[in-house]
This record gives structure tokens, sequence and C-alpha cells, in this order.
């Protein structure tokens, strides 16, 4: 891989078709889809993946139908696309709380475009003074954005990738069709028991290939400690908890652990989230000062008639400054409607700006350091939405804890959605840094992606919960996606106004990532390769652990692969090699892609099957004849063939 911090790809002085109608068009289309695929996945997984490689494969494959495309164009396609999927992360993560809760019945149209349209726009300025602070200035290494950068270098290879993109999508759709719509096979392979009322055990597998996908994508280190934090949760809390406390009355041994998961021993996940939220903040309070400073010096420049490299030319900061108080007119207008009190809105708006562009920070920071895969994006907006409540019940009192706790939420959206953009965007930001790109176009195609984005958000949603159900499953919604982050961010507001929270829970799970964190010191003082970022771990805390386990067979294929590299680098030159090794990354993280986006837009696309034609209208049978079998074998499959596609495209390239 080139080295990130030689000059830009297309120099400053260089005059190149960039920011074009067609790339605006493409874009806008990308976005869309991405996005929608992305809030289908983020609702059913609890987690999302970064799109700027596949969009700028795809871009590259349909601009070298015109005449006159370049590069840049692939990049500013990509930023609009990546920025939509974005934008999805942050409405999943906690828009659906609101219906989980009940203080919605559907997703209101207005409401939700405006908060996703609102904090996206709010993310994207805040980006804005980081770029030069973060990119420029502390030179992180952002590692998405270098790859994304590396794939558009290489674009005259885009047409043979695609095909591993576009099978991946067919296999990860096709086995998606199978599961949920024709009942084929059962997608959860799964045992529990209970010995002697007092000792639990169980073991589970999500037999879903796109999380076995997100697995190889976020590597070996990070999909282990997802693990580590499901392992904590269901073979230590929960088996203690049950000897402690006894098993509560159900019907099986996983209803019994599913139930103590629910109540208790997922609150683990949010003490972590909170720690880890804060120690982020605490990490870049530094690169804030120089973020600020960044800004202003620009500014001052730009008044002093200095000619600033067209590589260097951001959105101005008079008109990031104007754009943030423009934005807070629909927040308090949003806040108002819904809370009926013109000084608690005002409150609140001026509490998310401040949270905003702090959380904006973190998320830029962390994505610079360990990638958009690990930024602190839960727990930023755990922190928002328990600080929020807490002053909110202060202000309003607990005597409408539905309405209180729907503020909090509110505020966290808005928040979540600022800091999804930020830490996605800073990594466009970087592949465009390398590629000698213009920032303020960047900046522009970043508003383009999350309007587009935004503005399918609310039906993508309602498609969603009318076909599958949004939260835990019931007899009516066996398929419901279960919105992890929602369902916690919901808990917490909740449990703040009426009470509830378990409080002894929470501050076990403060206690998890204090220790967490300090290993990782100890760890980056040691100069080890291995590290433990502690969102990881909450992540995997609050999962359940079929999901943790799928994720982790992800990251045993993307270490079996490291291994095969190492193993036949013998008597290769260092050139040779790390052209195989980048070839056969790359096929594999496309096919990958692929396998995330098919389940997710099939996901979707037997949504609005179900809601025209009825929940029965593609299945085969009422219950699966063979139970999960079939898929299991079918994921084994899919794995083996994720990793022979990364061995054969590496020794093709030796």
């Amino acid at each position: 891989m080139a080295n990130s911090q030689e000059g830009p790809f297309i120099k400053a002085d260089q005059s190149v078709a960039e920011l074009t109608v067609k790339a605006l068009i493409l874009g806008a289309l990308l976005s869309v889809v991405l996005s929608s695929a992305n809030a289908y996945f983020g609702l059913f997984a609890g987690m999302t993946v970064s799109a700027s490689i596949p969009a700028a494969v795809i871009s590259m494959v349909v601009l070298k139908a015109f005449r006159n495309s370049s590069i840049l164009e692939n990049n500013l396609v990509q930023t609009a696309a990546s920025a939509g999927e974005s934008v999805a992360a942050g409405v999943i993560f906690t828009i659906p709380a609101l219906v989980i809760m009940g203080y919605w019945n559907e997703f209101n149209y207005l409401e939700t475009t405006m908060i996703a349209l609102a904090g996206g726009v709010l993310g994207v300025l805040f980006t804005i003074p980081l770029r030069r602070a973060l990119i420029v200035k502390e030179k992180l290494k952002f590692p998405e954005g270098v790859a994304t950068a590396e794939v558009l270098k290489t674009g005259e290879k885009a047409g043979k990738s695609i095909r591993y993109l576009i099978l991946g999508s067919i296999l990860g759709g096709v086995m998606k069709l199978g599961s949920t719509a024709m009942n084929l096979w059962s997608g959860i392979f799964e045992q529990a028991a209970l010995l002697g009322k007092k000792a639990y055990l169980y073991v589970g597998l999500n037999l879903s290939p796109a999380l076995v996908a997100v697995g190889y994508i976020v590597g070996l280190n990070i999909a282990f400690l997802v693990f580590l934090g499901g392992a904590i949760s269901w073979y230590v809390a929960i088996p203690a908890h049950i000897a402690i406390y006894g098993p509560p009355e159900a019907d099986t041994a996983i209803d019994i652990g599913s139930q103590v998961w629910n109540t208790q021993i997922r609150f683990l996940g949010v003490g972590a989230m909170l720690i880890g939220g804060i120690w982020a903040l605490i990490s870049i309070r530094n690169s804030l000062v120089v973020a600020f400073r960044s800004g202003l010096a620009a500014l001052k420049n730009r008044n002093n008639g200095q000619e600033t490299p067209r590589t260097e030319r951001d959105t101005p900061m008079n008109w990031v400054l104007m754009g943030i108080l423009v934005m807070l007119i629909p927040i308090f207008v949003i806040y108002l409607n819904e809370i009926h009190q013109a000084g608690i809105s005002v409150f609140m708006a001026i509490l998310m700006v401040l949270a905003g562009f702090l959380f904006s920070a973190v998320a830029g920071y962390m994505a610079g350091l360990v990638g958009s895969s690990n930024n602190p994006i839960s727990g930023v907006t755990i922190a928002t939405i328990l600080v929020s409540a807490l002053l909110l019940a202060a202000l309003m009192g607990t005597s409408e804890p539905a309405r209180g706790a729907a503020a909090a939420i509110f505020i966290g959206a808005v928040v979540c959605c600022a800091a999804a953009i930020a830490g996605d965007n800073m990594q466009d930001l970087k592949a465009g840094h390398i590629l000698g790109a213009t920032p303020w176009k960047q900046q522009v195609m970043q508003m383009i992606g999350v309007a587009a984005g935004a503005l399918v958000m609310a039906p993508v949603l309602g498609y969603l919960l009318e076909a599958y159900g949004i939260g835990a499953a019931t007899p009516e919604t066996p398929h419901s996606l279960t919105a992890p982050q929602a369902t916690l961010m919901q808990s917490v507001a909740e449990g703040i106004f009426g009470g509830h929270l378990p409080w002894t829970m929470v501050g076990i799970g403060v206690g998890i990532g204090a220790l967490i964190i300090a290993m990782d010191q100890y760890l980056a003082q040691k100069g080890s390769s291995f590290r433990m970022p502690v969102l990881a771990v909450a992540v995997g805390l609050y999962l359940p652990l079929e999901l943790d386990t799928a994720i982790f067979v992800g990251g045993i294929i993307a270490w079996l692969s490291e291994r095969y590299f190492k193993r036949n680098a013998a008597g290769k030159s260092p050139e040779t090699q790390a052209r195989a090794r980048e070839v056969g990354s790359r096929f594999g993280l496309l096919l990958a892609s692929g396998l995330i986006t098919g389940e997710a837009i099939m996901g979707i696309l037997i949504a609005i099957g179900i809601v025209s034609m009825g929940a029965d209208s593609l299945r085969i049978f009422d219950s699966p004849p063979a139970g999960s079998y079939p898929g299991l074998i079918l994921l084994a499959l899919a794995a083996w063939w994720l990793y022979r596609v990364i061995v054969k495209t590496y020794n093709a390239q030796q």
C-alpha cells in the first residue's frame, strides 16, 4: 500500500473533472441504496460497516461508460454514498427507540427526516475544522480512507473486482430469502441447558453470511474482542446471576438466558460504553484545541487575501458557523413540537450542539486511530442520552416519564447522526487528501449524500416495522429486527425517568470498561500490535452471543488469510508480496461487502413483499423441516468461498 503521507495523486495545480452532474446523480443514487441496506443490517445485527469501497468500485464501473471521467469524480461518488450509509447508522441506533417505547406508533416522516438531515448536516459542518487538525497536522492514519484511496488508484481493475461484489450480493440475498421469507431453515443455531437450576450453558451461532463478512472486515483483533464481550456476558455474568438469584420463570433454557440478559446483563454494555465514550473525549482534548485554532487560522488567511492551494480549500469557517446556527432552527421546532415547552426546547437544542461537536470530534479522532468500524458512536450516544435524561429529569421532573425519555432520545438522535457522519466522513476526507481532491467539493457531496439518505429513512423504517417488527421478538413477529442499540437507548432513557435502571449492572460495566482501558494502555506502552479498544468489548457485551460468534468466525477467516500470506511470502520480493497481499485483501473485502449488501437489500425487498402481499406470500414451510442444519452447511460453504477467493487472487499476483 502506498505511503499515505506522500504528495497528492492529483497535484494542486492540476485541473481534472471532479464535481460533475453525473457524479452528483450517481452519488445520490448510491446513497439511497446503501443507506437503505445499512438501515436493515444495523437493525438486524447492531453494527454497520463502511460503504466507501463498494461505492468506489461501483462508481468506477459506471463512470467508465462516460468520456473523461476521473479518479476525483469517483472519489466524490463514494463520498456521497458513504455519507448516506452513515446517516442511516445514526438514525437506526436511536430513532427506533421511540417506537419500541411506544411513544411513536410509526416513523413520522417529517420528524425522522429532519432529525436525520439536521444531524447529518451538523456532522459535516463539524468535520470541516477537524479535517485540517486531524488529517493535515496530526497525520492520523484513517485506515479505511487510505484503503479507499488505494482502490481508486487501481481503478483499471474494477471490472474484475465488481464480479465478486455481485456474486457476494447474490449469495447473501439468496440465503436471506431462504431462511427469512421461504422458511427453508432456521436462521439461528443455538442450544442451552440449565444444570441443577444453578449452572447455565449456552451456545449459539447466527447463520448470516453478512455477520461473518463483518468479522472479516474488522479483522481478528476486533472480532475477538466482540466475542470476548459476549463470553463475559453469557459464560460468566449470566451463569453467576442464575447461581445467585436462581433462574427466572421461562418455558425453555434458551428463554431463561435471554430473560436474564434482557433485564440485567446487557446493562453491563451500557456501563462499558459510557466509560468508553468519556475516555475517548479525554483522549482527544488536545486535538480539539488544534481544530479550533486551525479553523480560525484558515479564516484569517482567507480574510487577508492569502492564496490557499486547491487541495486545502475547505468550506469557509463563517459559512460553517452560519450553517450551525441555521440548523438550530428546525431542531428547536422539532423539540418544541414534541415537548411543548419553549425553555426546555432551547436547552435541548443548545445541549445537542455542544454534545454534537464534542462527540463528532471523538468519532473523527477515533476513526483516525482505529477506523470507522471501531468508532465509539454507541458509547457517546449512550453518554449523551444518560446525561441528557438526568438533566431533563431535574428540569422537567419525572411525572411524565414517556415524554422525558423521548426528549432524551431526541437529543441523542441528532448527536448520533452527527457523530456517525463525522467519523465516516473523515475517512473520505483522508482519501481525498491522498488523491488530491478539493475539500470543499467533498463537503458539498457529503451534504448531497446526507440529504439523499435522510429522505428515504422514514419509508424504509416504516416498511421494516410493518413487515418484521422492531424490538423483542413476539409470536406475531418471530423475525423481529432486534435493534440492539436503539433498545439500549430506550432502556437507559426510560430507566432514568422510571427509576428502574439497574445501576448495579451499569456500575459493574463501568468497572469492566475501566479494566479494558487500563489493559489497552498497557498494550500501547508495550508497543503491542494487539490492542483492546473498549468499545469493541462493550458492543459484544450487549449483542446476543449468536451474533458475536458469527462475527468471530469472520475474524478467524481474516487471521487464516494473513497466516497464508505470511507462509507464502518466502522467496518473494517485498513489492510482489505487498501487491499480492493488497489485491487478495481487496477482493476479499469486496466479496464480504457483497454478502452484507445482498442480505440487507433482500431484507428490504422481503419487507416490501410482506407489506404488499402478506407475511406468508413466500413461505413454503410453517416450520423449517431440517431446523438450522441446511443454513449451517451453507454458511460453512460461504466462509470457505470467502477464504478461497482471497487465496486465489493472492496467488494470481505471484
